[in-house]
Parts: C-alpha cells; sequence; structure tokens
C-alpha cells in the first residue's frame, strides 16, 4: 500500500468547502475512489459536486494520519 492526499474542494449550497485528506491505496484511481466514496458518505455529495485540484502519492515521512500510517507502514 501506499500513502496519497487528495485535495479539492465540494459543493455545500452555495458554497465550496476545500478539503484535504489522505488514503492508504494500492493506486491512483484507487484512492480516487476512496476519496469520492469517502466525502459523498460523510458529508451527502454527489460526485460530480468533488472537484479534486491535487490527488498524488506522498512519501511515508509526510504521512500525518494514524491510520493511514498504520496501513501504510505497519506501526
Amino acid at each position: 500500500m501506499k500513502g496519497f492526499q487528495a485535495e479539492g474542494s465540494y459543493k455545500t449550497g452555495r458554497d465550496w468547502q476545500v478539503f484535504k485528506i489522505q488514503f492508504a491505496a494500492e493506486n491512483a484511481d484507487e484512492a480516487r475512489e476512496k476519496a469520492l466514496s469517502t466525502l459523498g458518505s460523510r458529508h451527502k455529495v454527489k460526485r460530480w459536486e468533488i472537484k479534486f485540484d491535487s490527488l498524488e502519492e506522498i512519501p511515508d515521512d509526510q504521512i500525518t494520519s494514524l491510520m493511514v500510517n498504520y496501513m501504510v507502514k505497519g506501526e
């Protein structure tokens, strides 16, 4: 598994809410799918209401999420 960080925004009424979230995934496509699924579930937004500014793999030392750190490094 690798660590990925997604940045972007999703629509909330008239405004756009900015987000930055980290995931553990095998590749960028899987990380994008997890981001869409998680944001849609947590914030009740449709997939077309989510816009990504960046989705990139991050080095192990830049992972801040404890769950992602555990899944990537096993620590």
